[in-house]
């Protein structure tokens, strides 16, 4: 307990409301404490809009505290209203299983679950909330809610006073929210629940409820939502595409040009809430977007760390390679699906794999083909000076025939005309 977890916070920026703004700095640097963070389990791979919350676990475990990951099987199934605008979609049970057994295995990078006392502790929960009756909840729970109080909350009142309403369902998912603290602390000593700002309804809902079922005390923190400069959200691509922790809903490389393309405004704010690096140098870092902003260094250093952090040394290495090849470095060691993310934006031409066969695809056949030449002559011209690369590689005989050998992956010709002007071929069978 050597390290002040509040001030590391506050520097970070990621206090945005506390239930105890006079004494909950001194108690929590006073001992150990466990504290717990809930993840909706929507999708079977969090998302960078929860990286954040991620992260607080593991700054609070790295500065001796004990961290409770809850993913709610149970709260799952009823959807939280907080910031939504209509009810979603309810998954199946065997939906969220599946769901929840994939985000274990993902937490599992980020939290150490076997460091003695301040081993990360896994909890669904499903696991206790099964065990009640609807009549038993009613009694033992809904009975300490006055339900004056829950219409106050904001997340409860936007969305009475929109044209959705809001359904019984998700009315009563603040019920099973705030009795998970009360379990939490019973079971495992939780006193601290950390949350998006979205969340203070709920977080001050539980520590209502452990105060009338227990008299108990304990605490609530909440954190900025991940918003750009904008006041979008963080973790969504030009597109409307989430992005993914899973490296199959969102590849290294997608997940590192995301990170490289963030704006001057918004990166400082990343580097803080997102990685680990220590105040001096993002600091640094804050004064070379002041003086050197075209070096983009600030954004290059967050896509190595959050890289590195969600995908390994491996997977930094694919997205570091990959990026290289699209300015230009000689195409190897990849394959179709790599390409597809490198070259999503390339004109794309698919041609017979028996093209490739026999004496093969000439070369100045594939320029025509992949539309970066408007005759043989004109292919013919571009090799001569210089102009005509194969995956990344100079062409210099023009009458050279491709064969399946000179595939850049398993299906895939990387074709460019001078320094820019890239075209792809794919060989179907």
């Amino acid at each position: 307990m050597n390290f002040d977890i509040f001030a590391d916070l506050t520097w970070r920026g990621l206090i945005h409301q506390t239930t105890d703004d006079n004494n909950l700095p001194q108690w929590l640097n006073a001992q150990p404490r466990t504290v717990y963070i809930g993840f909706d389990p929507t999708a079977d791979s969090l998302h960078v809009g929860s990286l954040l919350q991620l992260m607080l676990l593991r700054r609070f475990q790295r500065a001796g505290h004990r961290p409770i990951a809850l993913v709610g099987g149970a709260t799952g199934m009823i959807g939280d209203p907080s910031g939504k605008s209509e009810e979603r979609n309810l998954l199946s049970v065997d939906s969220l299983r599946a769901n929840v057994e994939s985000i274990e295995r993902q937490m599992r990078q980020f939290l150490d679950f076997n460091c003695g006392p301040t081993s990360a502790l896994l909890v669904n929960n499903f696991d206790w909330m099964r065990k009640f009756s609807y009549l038993d909840f009613l009694r033992d729970v809904g009975k300490n809610f006055p339900v004056n109080v829950m219409l106050g909350k904001d997340s409860v009142k936007s969305r009475l006073g929109s044209e959705a309403g809001l359904s019984y369902t998700e009315f009563s998912y603040m019920l099973l929210q705030a009795y998970d603290f009360v379990h939490l602390n019973e079971a495992h000593g939780c006193e601290l629940q950390v949350g998006g700002s979205d969340q203070w309804g709920n977080i001050t809902a539980g520590i209502d409820l452990a105060r009338r079922m227990r008299g108990t005390q304990v605490f609530g923190i909440t954190s900025p939502l991940l918003v750009d400069s904008e006041g979008k959200k963080i973790g969504k691509t030009a597109e409307g595409t989430k992005v993914w922790l899973s490296p199959e809903r969102t590849s290294p490389y997608l997940f590192y040009q995301y990170w490289i393309n963030v704006g001057d405004a918004d990166a400082g704010p990343c580097l803080r809430y997102l990685t680990e690096l220590p105040c001096d140098e993002i600091q640094a870092l804050d004064e070379s977007r002041k003086n050197a902003a075209h070096e983009r260094a600030s954004q290059k250093r967050l896509a190595e760390a959050l890289t590195r952090l969600v995908h390994g040394e491996s997977g930094l290495a694919v997205a570091q390679r990959a990026t290289d090849i699209f300015f230009g470095a000689e195409i190897s060691g990849v394959n179709d699906g790599q390409l597809r993310d490198i070259f999503a934006d390339v004109p794309s031409t698919e041609l017979p794999y028996a093209r490739l066969q026999g004496d093969g695809l000439g070369v100045l056949d594939a320029f025509l083909e992949a539309g970066l030449a408007k005759s043989k002559g004109d292919a013919r011209r571009t090799v001569q000076q210089g102009g005509a690369y194969l995956n990344n590689r100079r062409v210099t005989d023009a009458d050279a025939k491709l064969t399946p050998i000179d595939l850049a992956s398993e299906s895939v010709l990387v074709l460019r005309s001078g320094k820019k002007r890239y075209a792809l071929l794919r060989f179907v069978r």
